[in-house]
């Protein structure tokens, strides 16, 4: 697969501004009301569902450019695509200088901690992925369930796959899916798992370190209100397992867990191939009439584009363009978060935009062969660990930058180009809640019981 989103210089670089320019504007208008908005509590039952300022940003961008009035043309949620590859980059930049600081973790951290990552990898992939292939989720199934998509997936996925691919739509799906949900769900999941009495506290608590702030926080809660003498270990524990799951993360995604999640999801197509047939009018077993008005409608959107001249190609956005403008609204959302405007927010967008540019540059070097996300997370690691002379002032730059304003505007912008996928999201529809629930649960368990296994071993 390859990306339809283009970050070069365009041949039509007049005809790429013409449509930038508003959906920056519509970027910056929504996610500003979303950050004004803040986040809300909803109650369900004994728990809550927490609806950030990002999800706001998705949803109401997600209206505005699939609304029947005046729908977003079609260019407009291409440039956003084309954008969106460059707001992640942003968002990778600013979670390595975020790991640099946890560098010796690494090096402390017993096995037990380093094992459960492999929990990860298994339970999503061992579980999640066959179930999405049986429930016929289509090549979105890569996306869904290489991990339990948290903010980096976006970029492994874009970068392998581009913004316009089946893989990022079931990204965006299951990062919908775990943002609303996911902290309730791992909530019980964690309380019902303690409550069994087999699994050393400690062991839960590191099996809630899923590279989630919002799951681990909800996790470690439930192990910790079970066990209130081992409260401030529990979230010791739970906090540190999930810094490794986001240093290890990474680099597992990018080189084991995407291109395994690939080759497993082809082989499993290739051994059952009615299940990789997408549903349509002329399959047999094609499934329900749901699926077959969703590939309809999206043969009939891309048959009226074309016939509204969209077959001029992909819009191309140039780089020296997008940056400077998703730099402007990621400053100007930044300081509604932090309650004012700082130079500090400034300089921390300027030293992340500097890092995206050397490792771009370093990938183009390597003609590909090494993702540019590899070389960001990497070097904005090392410049910030404690073995760099500069790393206290690029950390206190670059963390005035609130991460979830980065976020605000990332999923604002995924929002705006979401138009033009709802036919194919909408036949994703419902898959993604037992996907969604497997993947969160298998995740989490696998990691307990590999914690639980170590630790038995390390008691010896």
């Amino acid at each position: 697969m390859t990306s339809t989103t283009v970050l070069s210089a365009p041949r039509r670089t007049r005809g790429s501004l013409a449509w930038l320019w508003p959906i920056g504007g519509l970027a910056l208008l929504i996610a500003t009301l979303s950050q004004i908005v803040g986040p809300k509590v909803i109650p369900v039952g004994f728990a809550a569902i927490t609806i950030l300022p990002m999800v706001w940003g998705i949803l109401a961008g997600g209206i505005v450019s699939s609304q029947k009035f005046r729908p977003l043309p079609r260019s407009l949620q291409s440039a956003a695509g084309a954008l969106m590859g460059v707001s992640v980059l942003i968002l990778v930049g600013s979670l390595a200088f975020t790991m640099g600081p946890n560098l010796p973790l690494l090096f402390r951290a017993g096995p037990a901690l380093l094992l459960q990552e492999v929990g990860h990898l298994l339970g999503t992939l061992i579980l999640a992925l066959p179930l999405a292939v049986m429930l016929k989720m289509g090549p979105a199934t890569i996306g869904a369930t290489f991990s339990i998509d948290r903010e980096g997936s976006f970029a492994m996925v874009s970068e392998r796959y581009g913004t316009d691919s089946h893989p990022y739509r079931g990204v965006l799906s299951m990062y919908v899916f775990g943002t609303i949900f996911g902290a309730v769900f791992i909530s019980l999941l964690a309380s019902v798992t303690a409550s069994l009495g087999i699994f050393d506290p400690l062991a839960l608590a590191m099996g809630a370190g899923v590279g989630s702030g919002s799951m681990m926080a909800a996790g470690a809660a439930s192990v910790a209100a079970q066990f209130p003498e081992l409260k401030d270990q529990i979230f010791a524990v739970a906090g540190t397992s999930n810094i490794i799951t986001s240093l290890l993360g990474v680099y597992v995604g990018i080189w084991i867990a995407l291109p395994l999640a690939d080759k497993m999801y082809h082989a499993l197509i290739r051994r059952f191939p009615h299940l990789g047939a997408p549903a349509n009018a002329g399959t047999a077993a094609a499934g329900t009439a749901a699926d077959v008005a969703a590939v309809e409608s999206a043969a009939v959107e891309s048959a009226s584009a074309e016939a509204e001249g969209e077959n001029r190609g992909p819009v191309k956005v140039p780089l020296y363009i997008a940056m400077p403008v998703l730099t402007v609204i990621g400053i100007f959302i930044a300081s509604i978060a932090a309650g004012g405007f700082s130079w500090n927010i400034v300089a921390g967008y300027l030293i992340i935009d500097a890092l995206l540019l050397v490792g771009m540059g370093l990938s183009r070097l390597c003609r590909g062969k090494v993702p540019s996300m590899v070389f960001i997370i990497t070097l904005g690691a090392l410049a910030s660990s404690p073995v760099s002379p500069f790393a206290k002032s690029l950390i206190t730059m670059v963390t005035s930058v609130n991460f979830l304003s980065i976020c605000t505007v990332v999923l604002t912008v995924a929002g705006l180009s979401l138009g033009k996928d709802i036919p194919l999201l909408r036949r994703i529809g419902w898959r993604i809640v037992p996907v969604g629930l497997i993947a969160i649960a298998s995740s989490y368990l696998f990691s307990v019981v590999i914690a639980q296994f170590t630790l038995g071993l390390g008691a010896h």
